[in-house]
């Protein structure tokens, strides 16, 4: 058996093995040209590049006898067989509307072909209005797919987890509108061919936003736990968040961009400018719980990757908390600590929220599944420090490393405005809620009171008082999280084609 690649691939990166039609015109290898008959087959691989971008390759073995080349072809079929994690049936939603209205010709042209090589069936969506794939996610039968894909935006994929995460909860019998309720992990798990506006979240647990890479994840079955947050307003479900919870800064950037989507993507950059010179900040109290089982800090500077160890200990702790205690929370003694002041920006972050401007993120050191969320505050200051903290977010120095910045990590919050906290009696009373007064930081207009809006995923919330929780890898995705060298990995495998010819 004789090849013209000498290349190295795990089986679990092989996409597809068939047999193919030697053409003596497409090959013409002198010493093949004297035999009659030849016989091949083609091995499909997932063959990386730089960056974390990932693509179809191939490479052809011929053989002189068909008896040979047909055990070859069966060999490797039934070791892609044995594959078990790999999706046989997907559910896709297509968003035609997202972004520059690509979604529907992406997924045609670039992912459909690989789905098909890899003899993926798929039953497919396109959507017509807002939340049509979160309603008809409630409607299927969700439970005879592998997995469900969305090809938009991170509201797409905001859409399809809402409806995913909530129709296992209303199967189990949970009520979301319990912000202490334990939810049930959602095991099917979620894929995103990125074809939006922003693809923060496709960014930030593959390393790319490329539709041709995250469909290669979804092929080899890849999958990566992923926290999510639950965002209530008085024992009233609102949310959930895996990314950006922001109130302030990133709130108003957020609304104001929203009456420009005429704009497109450069909106943001338009609002941003515009909400950078306003200067707004918010007057009030936090409360929050640290995360104290959670290992690391966010600040030590170890970022989340593929097999990340301090994932694993949540996903351990997780287990063992599981069996132990029944899914039962246990957080009644431990304490809350209070911190009050005037915020130019308040987020949370389930993941680093890094993106292609920003390619650490808000939060560097943020883990995907932990069990915990990093808690930026970012006090009233000048707009010339506002604006080094800001740029810091573009290159490599400490983006904390600022006496008006606080990072903590944590598993829930809560926010109160002064406005709020006048008539509430104790800040410590849980079952409250606090939000935020807003000034602006201007001699002549600083007594105004006018709430700002959260920035939940990019998705607004007006409502006055929030209250975030984490729960730990509640859901699944096709995802790897960030590799820290592709090609070092593919190299030294020991599962490889190479050897098993």
């Amino acid at each position: 058996c004789v090849h013209t690649d000498n290349c190295f691939v795990p089986i679990s990166e092989i996409i597809a093995v068939e047999e193919t039609e030697f053409n003596k015109k497409q090959r013409n290898i002198g010493r093949w040209q004297k035999m009659a008959k030849l016989h091949a087959f083609t091995v499909y691989y997932v063959k990386k590049a730089r960056n974390h971008r990932w693509r179809c390759s191939d490479v052809t073995f011929w053989c002189v006898e068909e008896h040979l080349c047909n055990q070859w072809i069966q060999a490797l079929k039934e070791l892609l067989e044995m594959q078990k994690s790999r999706p046989k049936q997907l559910l896709v939603y297509i968003n035609p509307y997202g972004g520059k209205r690509q979604g529907k010709r992406i997924y045609e042209q670039k992912v459909a072909p690989l789905f098909s090589l890899a003899s993926i069936s798929t039953d497919v969506v396109i959507t017509e209005h807002a939340n049509h794939a979160k309603d008809n996610l409630f409607e299927v039968n969700i439970y005879k797919y592998d997995g469900v894909v969305c090809v938009g935006g991170d509201g797409m994929f905001s859409e399809v987890m809402h409806g995913l995460i909530g129709r296992i909860q209303k199967d189990s019998g949970i009520d979301q509108n319990n912000p202490k309720a334990s939810l049930v992990q959602c095991n099917i798990r979620i894929g995103i061919i990125p074809a939006g506006s922003t693809d923060c979240i496709c960014y930030s647990t593959v390393g790319i936003s490329d539709p041709v890479t995250s469909a290669l994840h979804i092929i080899v079955g890849d999958s990566q736990p992923l926290d999510v947050s639950s965002v209530h307003h008085n024992n009233t479900f609102l949310k959930y968040s895996v990314s950006l919870l922001g109130y302030g800064f990133y709130g108003d950037i957020l609304k104001d961009s929203e009456k420009k989507r005429w704009m497109g993507p450069m909106r943001y950059d338009y609002s941003g400018v515009k909400t950078f010179l306003s200067h707004h900040y918010y007057e009030g109290t936090i409360a929050y719980q640290p995360a104290k089982r959670t290992h690391g800090s966010p600040r030590d500077k170890e970022s989340c990757r593929t097999g990340c160890h301090i994932c694993k200990k949540s996903e351990k702790q997780l287990a063992e908390q599981n069996k132990e205690c029944g899914l039962k929370h246990e957080e009644g003694g431990e304490e809350w600590k209070v911190i009050k002041g005037k915020f130019l920006a308040i987020n949370a972050v389930n993941m680093s929220c890094a993106c292609p401007r920003s390619p650490k993120g808000l939060s560097p050191a943020a883990h995907l599944a932990d069990g915990s969320a990093d808690l930026i505050l970012v006090r009233k200051c000048s707009r010339f420090d506002f604006l080094r903290y800001l740029v810091r977010h573009t290159n490599q120095d400490d983006q904390f490393d600022f006496p008006f910045v606080d990072v903590y990590r944590v598993k829930c919050f809560q926010f109160t405005s002064k406005l709020s906290e006048d008539n509430e009696s104790n800040v410590m009373d849980i079952g409250k809620k606090r939000f935020g007064q807003f000034c602006r930081d201007h001699p002549a207009c600083c007594c105004n009171i006018v709430n700002s809006t959260w920035n939940c995923d990019g998705e607004t919330l007006d409502s006055s008082a929030i209250e975030v929780r984490v729960h730990c890898q509640l859901m699944k995705l096709f995802a790897r999280g960030i590799e820290e060298n592709c090609k070092d990995e593919a190299a030294h495998s020991q599962s490889s084609i190479e050897q098993l010819l």
